[in-house]
């Protein structure tokens, strides 16, 4: 009964902050939405903070193992952008990405917020990270691509864009058709012959070079 009444209040916190956003989130408007009482919240969580701290990791769990198999399936960086417009309209349209950005946000002035908000993040990067590594292997920029870097970029724009969207929506779909655009690039290098993908090779390690001169 106790794991219930926790599973109750994490997805009665992140119903009542994609509903009514964080700053109407409170033990009284979670406690409502989960249908128990208000002081279930501190006697299992301490205090609200707490409470949207463990809400964060539980629904990037949860978001991620919904994706999984799909990641899996991935064979190629234009399958992996194509899966990326359908996460985001999905997560879009269920709010999922609003309440990562509000609590991306609210860490800022309520630092307990933090850790659990890039724990959540941190999910997401992870599996991103598994797809690129699988996808770019063997490709001719593989060796001067920084996969966790670009995993944490990919990651971030993705919370950017829900945000974007809003006040932009075609500027938000143009992001994403540079992304594509970038898919296309890599696959007119494997296309190439052995003598240009080492022409190729080359030309980026001496752009690499100047830039990591002081």
């Amino acid at each position: 009964m106790s794991a219930d009444t926790r599973t109750k209040l994490l997805a009665g916190a992140l119903s009542t902050l994609t509903e009514q956003g964080l700053a109407k989130t409170s033990a009284r408007t979670i406690a409502a939405t989960a249908g128990v009482n208000q002081a279930l919240v501190f006697y299992h969580f301490g205090s609200v903070d707490e409470l949207l701290a463990a809400a964060c990791r539980y629904g990037a769990e949860q978001r991620v193992a919904h994706y999984r198999e799909r990641f899996a399936r991935v064979g190629s960086l234009t399958e992996f952008l194509d899966l990326g417009r359908e996460l985001h309209a999905e997560e879009r349209a269920a709010g999922h990405v609003a309440v990562l950005a509000q609590l991306l946000a609210g860490a800022q002035t309520q630092p307990r917020l933090a850790p659990a908000t890039a724990a959540g993040l941190a999910q997401w990067i992870e599996e991103i990270e598994q797809v690129l590594t699988r996808v770019l292997s063997g490709t001719p920029i593989a060796a001067f691509v920084d996969v966790p870097g670009l995993s944490r970029a990919l990651a971030a724009g993705f919370v950017g864009l829900e945000l974007y969207e809003g006040v932009d929506p075609e500027g938000a779909l143009a992001a994403l058709d540079a992304l594509e655009q970038l898919s296309a690039l890599i696959g007119v290098l494997e296309d190439l012959g052995p003598v240009a993908q080492r022409a190729v090779r080359a030309r980026i390690r001496r752009s690499a070079g100047r830039r990591a001169q002081p």
